[in-house]
């Protein structure tokens, strides 16, 4: 079983949030596996984009120790596996949704620059 390097230094509860749905990557997949409901590792794969596989795999690890997201091995030849998201996973999209909401209000007054990287959040 994967086992982080250092332990974690959580203070608040804010900490723990952003240590479990925080950083580049988590939130994306956590979007991904939200529209998707289920998907396969080549299918995620494909939906992130610009992410090498070590740090998708490792990510995808994380995920499943804070218990975010399920990783379901079938017993077939050719093996398959599917991740999907838990309801505690499943528990944190409004969430996201919110903070992209707020981000796309703040980031137009700053930038005329369209944040086109994400069309799964419906905060419009």
């Amino acid at each position: 079983m994967y086992q982080k390097k250092l332990e974690k230094d959580i203070r608040c509860p804010l900490e723990y949030g952003l240590s479990v749905f925080g950083g580049k990557w988590k939130s994306r997949i956590i979007c991904v596996l939200a529209a998707k409901e289920t998907l396969r590792y080549s299918e995620l794969r494909k939906e992130m984009a610009n992410i090498t596989d070590a740090v998708l795999a490792t990510t995808l690890k994380e995920l499943i120790a804070d218990g975010i997201i399920v990783r379901q091995s079938y017993d077939e030849i050719p093996p398959r596996v599917e991740y999907f998201l838990t309801e505690k996973g499943k528990s944190v999209v409004p969430i996201l949704q919110s903070i992209c909401h707020w981000s796309g209000i703040f980031y137009k007054e700053e930038t005329d620059t369209p944040l086109s990287q994400c069309q799964r959040c419906d905060y419009r």
